[in-house]
């Protein structure tokens, strides 16, 4: 302001001198040069004056140098975005001993944001090889603000703070998946051969950083590990589940791991192990859970789950269900939504043993949203019309008594009704999808077997332990079964073992007909018609058909499933997908035969499933957007599926997998 002023005042007496004497201008011009440069020599020595002054370099015993200059932090004092002064711990800390006066902030403090500085927390800032919290506090005053700083060093606090972290100790679980199952038949030679095998690898695993490993029990080991080998393991992909698979390629060998990281105690990362290891084991074993307090994350799972042959484990489930049933006042069965014939079936064939137990019980269906209307019509005219009832009539019947039986689901979001579910005293689940994040939990009963081929099989063996001989399903309930057990395994083509053929000739026995059982899968012609639209119109991508339509007619919804089962019919098609617009969102139906991981690729999208039949429910989309998610979500598991080549694996092992 004075050096405008005075500016001001120069240019009038300039213009006076000039109307006076007009011939003495070039002595005129002379002299605004000079007094131009004068005044930029003068503001220039001010403000270095300025500096040197409020530093205490020539005022001595002033107020700032026995105030700011002495402080043992490093301080500085900004005119606007200019460095006016510093002090001398800023100097030797920050500067390395040199003089930087009026320059610009951003160039002495790189990524320096002073509303954040004004915060309580300050700004974290990496200056001069160290870690520095800057706090600010500024004088408004528009460009020409003053700002003061004071920088608190954080370089051995951070660095603290970096090993703590990555000393804390994660909680592992291994489990070899069927331990009994996969070992009862082999020679002692043979699997003293496998298990040194496993301990071998796991000891290599673990034995390579700081943790230690113990076996506990047969099959199963616990280690505790810190959290920066545990990074490691997790950039990995957890090859330990690739290096014990290979062991033995002729033996069905996979182990199931539950990690447990980011706990407060070691008790609590115990727990959280535990439970990762559950819902690795839920979701068909070979594959790695780690659970953080932010959620689970998953690794590996490309393999199908190992076979239980013992049917131990199903006499006491049917043992505990009957003793649920004869507890409760009644009992509301239902699947999930847009239920189909395993959905339909396995929840007529609990209603079965809800009649042997002489209980009152229904099944809880939308008659206008479910794929197994002609189920449901054929048990109608069987004169069991009054087994099915509208959700929302049901809840009237419900009390804290109520039992609520779930079959063919798992998760919260996907049953027929929450409502139901929220009301109901106890409930009992019976499912055979792979398990995945919201799931019910605190469930009273869990028959919940992934390496079943569906709910029909898993209901039909605890059949075989209720009641006596005569208290066994009708020929309808029975064909209603074994349908859904068809329609789960692409009539016995995938995901099939010893018990689910053994579940089929029971229902033979107990009088199903495969002919009506394939009339069952009728469709309309407007349903077939719907299907070849939806086939034709498939395109490939990465070897896999994705089917992308507009909204089908609702009577016509089934044929997305099986647009989904015929595409996989074509040569060099490893999975299929089909998206149909449904409202303002897109349902997706995915197939595969086992080589590519449906389930993963769904979950990626918010959906779920089997590891061959899976989906998921998109929101305001339009389908072509969601195919072009669908293919985000191949390329996804694609390379999450290329494993780096070890330098120590056999040429011919490299070749097999480039290949």
């Amino acid at each position: 302001m004075l050096i405008a002023a005075l500016a001001v005042l120069c240019a009038l007496l300039t213009l006076a001198l000039l109307v006076q004497r007009p011939a003495g201008w070039p002595a005129l011009a002379v002299l605004v040069v000079l007094w131009g440069i004068g005044i930029c020599v003068f503001r220039y020595q001010l403000r270095r004056w300025t500096a040197k002054w409020v530093a205490g370099g020539s005022f001595e015993n002033s107020r700032t140098q026995y105030s700011l200059e002495s402080l043992s932090q490093p301080a500085a004092l900004l005119s606007g975005e200019t460095v006016l002064w510093y002090n001398s711990r800023f100097r030797t800390a920050l500067l390395g001993g040199e003089d930087r006066l009026a320059g610009r902030a951003q160039k002495l403090l790189p990524g320096l944001d002073t509303a954040q500085a004004r915060t309580p927390e300050g700004q974290q800032l990496n200056l001069a090889d160290g870690v520095w919290n800057v706090h600010s506090s500024t004088v408004p005053g528009g460009s020409e603000s003053m700002t003061l700083l004071v920088f608190n060093e954080e370089t051995a606090l951070r660095r603290i703070e970096t090993e703590y972290k990555a000393s804390r100790p994660g909680y592992m679980v291994f489990l070899v998946d069927g331990y009994d199952d996969v070992f009862s038949d082999m020679l002692d030679s043979e699997r003293a051969r496998l298990l040194e095998g496993i301990n071998r690898v796991l000891e290599d695993m673990i034995g390579r950083g700081t943790g230690f490993l113990r076996r506990v029990a047969s099959g199963r080991y616990i280690a505790v590990v810190e959290e920066r080998h545990l990074e490691q393991y997790a950039q990995r992909g957890y090859d330990v589940l690739d290096k014990i698979r290979a062991l033995d390629p002729s033996v069905n060998l996979s182990i199931s791991i539950g990690i447990g990281r980011g706990a407060k105690t070691l008790r609590e990362a115990q727990d959280m192990a535990v439970q990762a290891l559950d819902m690795a084991q839920g979701r068909g074993g070979d594959q790695a859970a780690e659970m953080t307090p932010d959620g689970f994350t998953f690794y590996g799972g490309v393999s199908h789950g190992v076979e239980k042959r013992s049917k131990v484990r199903s006499r006491i489930v049917a043992d505990q269900l009957v003793r649920l049933v004869k507890e409760a006042d009644h009992v509301v069965i239902m699947g999930h939504r847009m239920s189909d014939l395993d959905a339909i079936g396995a929840a007529e064939g609990v209603l079965r043993i809800c009649k042997i137990c002489d209980v009152p019980a229904v099944i809880a269906v939308r008659r206008d949203a479910t794929l197994a209307g002609s189920l449901i019509d054929a048990l109608c005219r069987a004169g069991q019309a009054d087994d099915f009832i509208d959700p929302k009539g049901a809840l009237p019947i419900i009390s804290k008594k109520t039992l609520c039986v779930v079959v063919d689901t798992y998760q919260l979001g996907l049953v027929e009704s929450k409502e139901i579910l929220e009301r109901c005293g106890k409930v009992a689940v019976i499912d055979h999808h792979r398990k995945g994040v919201g799931f019910i939990e605190h469930a009273d009963l869990v028959c919940h077997e992934p390496y079943s081929s569906s709910a029909s099989e898993l209901v039909t063996e605890l059949l075989q332990y209720v009641g006596d001989r005569d208290d066994k399903p009708s020929r309808v309930e029975a064909e209603g079964l074994l349908s859904g057990i068809m329609l789960d395994t692409r009539d016995f083509t995938l995901h099939t073992g010893v018990r689910t053929f053994e579940a089929a000739a029971a229902l033979r026995r107990y009088g199903a007909e495969t002919e009506r059982v394939r009339q069952l899968f009728d469709v309309t012609m407007v349903e077939y018609n719907a299907k070849a639209d939806l086939v034709e119109a498939a395109q490939m991508y990465r070897n896999c058909a994705i089917s992308v339509s507009g909204e089908v007619p609702p009577e016509a919804r089934v044929a997305i499933a099986q647009a989904a089962n015929d595409l996989l019919t074509i040569q060099n098609v490893e999975a299929s997908f089909v998206a149909v617009q449904v409202g303002s969102g897109v349902n997706i139906s995915a197939r595969s035969l086992g080589a590519v991981n449906v389930q993963v690729i769904m979950e990626s999208l918010g959906g779920g499933g089997h590891q061959t039949m899976a989906a998921a429910q998109l929101k305001h989309i339009t389908p072509e957007a969601a195919r072009a998610r669908i293919q985000t979500a191949i390329d996804q598991y694609r390379e999450s599926q290329k494993k780096p080549l070890s330098k120590n694996e056999p040429e011919s092992r490299k070749k097999e997998k480039q290949g």
